[in-house]
């Protein structure tokens, strides 16, 4: 990916400090100090222009964010665009935001152990050839490294418009033994989901009637724990119901009459 962007482009990312952040490293076990609270860490890993990850601070002020993209005009047009959205409010500088120029194979130099909540991958380069599989973001060397940056409530949030990245996508979890839950292979088959935050990409995808397929992936314990106990509890149901076959019936016709 090329791109060509104006004049000046380092000089201006360089110029905010308060929300771009040229050399991730530094921060390494230290996230919390550069948002200056205890608020879990939420991470786009190529965030384009950066419309996701400034949305999603802007609707969610009690978690903070970091959109990592490795191109300086990116990481220049996503300040631009967080600046705007956030104008809004009348605020000049998200408070719960940064803008992180990183190549993303070096993730394990930028995060530590834990540091995480959640991960999204949102349209990835789907890397078509076969010899290419390794730098695809779900490929199980990658999803090792974001495993060891996720805590306790981790989780993986990854939405593509590539059949062929999704199913190789769902084979890489399936053969780590990871727990998945809501998958769709058609996101917004019955309209735009408003409770999810497009990306640029995936409303133009979604404008041409294109698939954008979803899963999420469950890593950490708290996630997992959750999950297993909503199965329980619907087998339990099931069970109930399978005992009791009329109650339905009886709820429908009401309490005799006197």
């Amino acid at each position: 990916m090329r791109l060509r962007g104006r004049k000046g482009i380092l000089e201006s990312i360089e110029s905010q400090p308060e929300l771009v952040v040229l050399d991730g490293t530094a921060y390494k076990g230290r996230w919390h100090e550069f948002f200056g609270n205890d608020q879990p860490i939420y991470v786009e890993l190529g965030m384009g222009k950066g419309q996701f990850i400034s949305t999603m601070s802007f609707r969610n002020p009690n978690i903070n964010y970091i959109g990592v993209d490795m191109y300086d005009e990116l990481i220049r047009r996503g300040a631009e665009k967080a600046r705007n959205i956030w104008a809004e409010r009348g605020v000049d500088s998200p408070p719960n935001l940064a803008l992180l120029r990183a190549n993303i194979e070096g993730i394990e130099n930028i995060f530590d152990k834990g540091e995480l909540e959640r991960v999204y991958l949102n349209f990835s380069d789907p890397w078509p050839k076969a010899k290419h599989a390794r730098r695809r973001l779900t490929h199980p060397r990658f999803v090792r490294k974001y495993m060891e940056a996720l805590n306790e409530r981790g989780e993986i949030h990854f939405k593509t418009d590539s059949q062929s990245l999704f199913e190789f996508s769902l084979n890489s979890f399936a053969d780590m033994e990871l727990l998945t839950r809501n998958i769709a292979l058609n996101l917004h088959k019955d309209g735009l989901r408003d409770d999810l935050v497009p990306t640029e990409y995936e409303m133009k995808f979604y404008e041409r009637g294109q698939n954008i397929h979803r899963i999420e992936v469950l890593i950490g314990e708290e996630p997992i724990a959750a999950w297993r106990q909503a199965k329980r509890d619907a087998a339990s149901a099931e069970t109930a119901e399978a005992a009791n076959p009329d109650s339905d019936e009886e709820d429908e016709q009401g309490a005799p009459e006197a």
